[in-house]
């Protein structure tokens, strides 16, 4: 019978810990708590660490799980699952809306359509699943960068171009948004992408309450926006969106947010 390796079951256990209980550990609470000398717990934690696996805060020291845990973790959630579970409410909103619907996942250094479900009227349209949208301009790019910690950094490595007057390109103005999204649950897209139109859009998560994706609307910005305030999109549409990503969040076990 093949022994196990005992390094690989340390930093599984170490992994373990970290993901449960206080968010972030001191390594004297790491060792104790799995009965490993300083030493030892140290240099796995550094190997973790330069793997990406566990990040470490500068201020005190202490651990807490990273970025590319979170990253293979957004990749065992099945993109077809995912799509699954969105199916019903995804048309549910383009009926409520009168708008396109379109799921997305971080894909490289973008936003990948994964389901797209028509406007419900007569008028031509073009099936856009595997199109590629950016992850700065976009409102389905701008939750995920908000709440997944490697869109974030994809977002803020690569260049930011400016598609029409309106797009944010500055790291700070763009750190800004991403504040908002998170402070609303939301984030929008007037005319920031392509001129005349604007989306919204909201995070979905996973039963370990990852973000996982993000679902929203597209239209002409006559229809999203209201024409009282230049900018500013319609409060149903923006409910109807939170309540479409909750519904599908709560079908892959995330419960209530």
């Amino acid at each position: 019978m093949a022994r196990n390796i005992q390094s690989l079951e340390r930093a599984a256990a170490m992994l373990r810990l970290l993901g449960g209980g206080e968010r972030r550990l001191g390594l004297s609470d790491i060792a104790s708590s799995l009965g490993l000398a300083k030493g030892t717990a140290h240099g796995i934690l550094r190997t973790l660490q330069q793997e990406g696996f566990v990040e470490q805060d500068d201020a005190s020291g202490r651990y807490q799980l990273g970025a590319e845990l979170l990253r293979l973790g957004t990749t065992y959630l099945d993109v077809h699952e995912l799509r699954a579970r969105a199916l019903v409410w995804a048309d549910d909103l383009a009926r409520s809306s009168g708008e396109s619907v379109y799921l997305g996942v971080l894909h490289q250094q973008g936003v990948l359509i994964v389901h797209h479900v028509f406007r419900p009227d007569d008028s031509r349209q073009v099936l856009e699943i595997g199109a590629m949208q950016p992850l700065h301009s976009t409102a389905l790019g701008k939750v995920l960068s908000a709440y997944d910690p490697v869109a974030h950094s994809e977002a803020l490595e690569n260049d930011r171009k400016a598609f029409t007057d309106r797009t944010v390109c500055e790291p700070e103005d763009f750190e800004h948004i991403l504040d908002l999204t998170r402070a609303r649950g939301y984030a929008a897209d007037v005319e920031e992408t392509w001129e005349g139109v604007a989306s919204l859009a909201a995070p979905i998560h996973d039963r370990r309450r990852m973000p996982v994706g993000s679902v929203g609307i597209t239209g002409a910005v006559e229809r999203l926006c209201r024409s009282d305030e230049e900018g500013a999109v319609r409060p149903e549409l923006i409910a109807a969106v939170r309540d479409c990503a909750r519904a599908v969040s709560r079908d892959l076990g995330a419960g209530r947010f």
